[in-house]
């Protein structure tokens, strides 16, 4: 499955093996996450199955926004741009990520990314990871905030069958709610339950990128982690310039 994580088999990467791999991610880790401290852009690492509406609701975010913030994205994926093509042509600045075979976005895979990109200008930087529900989980990429879509027509199980990518989320987006009227068998009740079950602090909106219900909120939020950053960054001017520093010299 995965060449670098060994997902889908244990004994395939070696313990030590992926320590290292998890360390030197870690290191590229912090030094995006000094990259974008110190340009005051709110990252975000958006995970979510393939199929999940991870770009439909950036699309619908962007033309709910209405301009109001400056949207940038890196968009990973197996073997297209065509996501990024889409939140390009939805006014997200955006570039894409060609993984090949492995099913996951790492620091210095999203590093590499940003050169292609005036993300600097944008407040908030989506990360698109690839449509996976396991390994994106593990690998820190420098965001601030954690976000997952689940749609509602992946059932009602998922945070408890993949209980580490939801014990990750900052936040849930509950994608496709309009189609529940089409899922008798589905009931939004119990896939909130699961999560709560599953989330050390569960925090999840129900959205729709057709009809617009609860983008608001998903707007709002993504409003109010980005003045959280901008307070922080100005109670802590040593550290900004410190990370300016590191930033220049990429």
């Amino acid at each position: 499955m995965c060449e670098t994580c060994g997902c889908g088999d244990a004994g395939v990467v070696p313990v030590e093996v992926q320590k290292n791999i998890l360390a030197n991610n870690d290191k590229a880790a912090l030094h995006n996450r000094q990259h974008f401290h110190s340009a005051r852009v709110l990252a975000l690492n958006l995970m979510g199955s393939p199929g999940s509406g991870k770009t439909a609701v950036l699309e619908a975010t962007a033309q709910a926004m209405q301009g109001e913030q400056t949207l940038a994205a890196v968009s990973g994926d197996l073997a297209t741009d065509a996501d990024a093509q889409r939140l390009n042509r939805a006014g997200i600045v955006s570039t894409s990520i060609t993984t090949g075979s492995a099913c996951h976005l790492d620091a210095e895979l999203v590093h590499r990314a940003l050169h292609n990109l005036p993300w600097q200008q944008a407040g908030i930087l989506f990360i698109e990871n690839v449509g996976n529900l396991v390994c994106p989980a593990v690998y820190d990429l420098g965001q601030e905030f954690n976000v997952v879509a689940l749609s509602v027509t992946e059932g009602e199980d998922k945070p408890l069958k993949y209980p580490v990518m939801f014990r990750k989320a900052d936040l849930v987006l509950l994608t496709k709610v309009d189609l529940l009227p089409h899922l008798p068998n589905v009931k939004l009740e119990r896939i909130e339950a699961a999560l709560a079950r599953t989330m050390p602090e569960p925090r999840f909106f129900a959205v729709s990128a057709v009809t617009g219900q609860g983008l608001d909120s998903w707007i709002t939020w993504l409003a109010e982690r980005r003045r959280e950053l901008i307070e922080r960054s100005l109670s802590e001017p040593v550290l900004a310039e410190h990370s300016h520093h590191h930033a220049s010299g990429t």
